[in-house]
């Protein structure tokens, strides 16, 4: 095992090769040691140069519903009535506080998430 910092796209690639490789080593054995470390080292490499953007407060709903396999009907209790639920996930209208706690505990998303600025449709 010869496990080093990543530090080129070259090096990046070699690792990921030998993860898949050594992936499915049983528990236990020198190779499923080292494809815990080449995973995390994977992972520092990738926040470093491929970091991924949280998704703005509509995104994060949509993506929510989705995986929920909720429709906008579904919200409007949270959101205050039907053409407000329209108005919000079309960036018409900005998500108030109250939303936003009951869209928190509805969906199970953080209130951080959702209180992020976002842009109006023009």
């Amino acid at each position: 095992m010869n496990i080093k910092l990543i530090r080129t796209e070259a090096e990046y690639q070699q690792a990921l090769d030998r993860l898949e490789a050594i992936f499915n080593a049983p528990v236990g054995t020198p190779e499923s040691d080292e494809a815990d470390l080449l995973g995390l080292l994977i992972d520092e490499y990738e926040k470093k140069y491929y970091p991924i953007e949280a998704p703005d407060p509509i995104e994060a709903i949509k993506i929510r519903m989705e995986e929920m396999q909720l429709k906008q009907k579904d919200l409007i209790q949270e959101m205050g009535g039907k053409s407000r639920v329209s108005e919000v996930l079309s960036r018409k209208r900005k998500l108030t506080v109250e939303m936003i706690r009951n869209l928190a505990v509805r969906l199970n998303l953080s209130a951080t998430v959702l209180v992020k600025d976002y842009q109006l449709a023009e």
